[in-house]
């Protein structure tokens, strides 16, 4: 089974590039059973160079339902949305979350230091690497601890995603007490861990030596007691549906992964790899 459960559409992400019909094509094409969309909500965005903020969710909840209608079966389309993180929005979010009949709900940080990390450009080298990857998990801990409406954590590694220098990785052991304290959130409040694979596709563009992420950090979030993991190609376009996903599989099992996750109706829904 395949479940891609993190996708954008350009009807109400503004960064993306493919329509809902050919996200459904692609995820078809692709051997995947399961696909969400969860469109780009970021209230409040600071950034000055991003487009992304915000979009009308009734409008967003008519057309969601058209597509769903328009989705041959076996796929399965689900409906999600992603909120981009600030400490500030936590009210915005979480009632957002609660007042509308969402299949999933995603809760990213892609900003540091008030940029998103997809603008940082030459920024990067205005901390170290362990300065910057212990801020970005601990805003991510937060983000988990601070919110409560939300089913998925996406893309930790999101801070090393358009880092130039391809031989720099987010490891574990860069700020250990961070990573356990985003685990120990997570898992307090039996939320999911995603593993984007969008990341691994940059790494293989940039032509890094390691690809997957940090064996280690899947494995203490396991050894901590987390249960829910996801998958997510965090698709633009469509060329990207379920990239790296046997890759992927293969990795986790070899790690000790047996089950993964997606979610229907705000309930994680288990099946095997």
């Amino acid at each position: 089974m395949r479940a891609d459960i993190h996708n954008h559409t350009c009807h109400f992400s503004p960064d993306a590039k493919m329509t809902p019909d050919e996200l459904i094509n692609a995820a078809i094409a692709n051997g995947i059973d399961v696909a969400g969309i969860t469109e780009h909500y970021e209230y409040d965005n600071p950034d000055p160079e991003d487009t992304v903020q915000t979009f009308d969710i009734d409008e967003y909840n008519l057309r969601f339902e058209e597509w769903k209608r328009s989705c041959p079966p076996p796929l399965k389309l689900l409906k999600g949305i992603e909120f981009g993180y600030q400490s500030h929005i936590v009210p915005v979010i979480d009632r957002i979350a609660k007042s509308n009949d969402f299949d999933i709900v995603i809760l990213s940080n892609h900003l540091f230091r008030g940029r998103d990390v997809y603008f940082l450009g030459d920024h990067y080298k205005d901390t170290s690497k362990i300065e910057r990857h212990n801020e970005y998990i601990n805003v991510m801990a937060e983000m988990c601890e601070k919110c409560s409406g939300y089913d998925v954590a996406a893309h930790f590694d999101y801070i090393n995603r358009y880092n130039t220098d391809k031989e720099e990785y987010l490891l574990y052991d860069d700020c250990p007490k961070a990573f356990d304290r985003f685990f120990e959130a997570l898992i307090s409040k039996n939320k999911c861990l995603e593993i984007n694979t969008r990341s691994v596709y940059k790494a293989y563009m940039k032509g890094s030596s390691i690809i997957m992420p940090d064996r280690k950090i899947i494995e203490r979030y396991l050894a901590m007691g987390g249960e829910l993991i996801s998958l997510g190609s965090d698709s633009h376009t469509p060329d990207t549906l379920g990239i790296y996903f046997d890759d992927m599989y293969e990795y986790l099992r070899a790690i000790g992964v047996t089950e993964l996750c997606y979610f229907e109706k705000r309930q994680p829904v288990t099946f095997g790899i």
